[in-house]
């Protein structure tokens, strides 16, 4: 009897991996081998880099906060201190767009947290 394999599945499954490598530089797009390997590799620096995202934008969050509290005398840590001590339940990332966008809310904020 002759020896049965699915080469159909194996061709969808290879091509799969070769268009998702497609736009990739040299060989990394086009032989089997490298086009797996480099799509492995990505998928973690993926899986990794969606932690680190939030990572980096909670430090940028703090960094706007701080350079916004220090016009009023005050900095970052002392500025959270008094803001969990006052009851205010206001998240960095909207202290951080209020910051930003909208100064004279967030002074409206220190004011009632000083």
């Amino acid at each position: 009897m002759t020896r049965s394999v699915n080469a159909v599945a194996s061709r969808a499954r290879r091509k799969k991996i070769l268009k998702k490598t497609k736009g990739q530089f040299g060989t990394r797009k086009n032989v089997w081998t490298v086009a797996k390997n480099s799509y492995e590799k990505g998928q973690t620096y993926a899986y990794r880099d969606r932690r680190n995202k939030k990572r980096e934008f909670r430090s940028l969050w703090i960094v706007r906060i701080n350079a916004a509290v220090r016009e009023y005398g005050m900095n970052y840590s002392q500025f959270m201190d008094k803001l969990t001590k006052s009851g205010i339940e206001i998240n960095r990332k909207v202290l951080a767009d209020l910051a930003l966008n909208n100064p004279e809310a967030f002074k409206a904020i220190v004011d009632q947290v000083k």
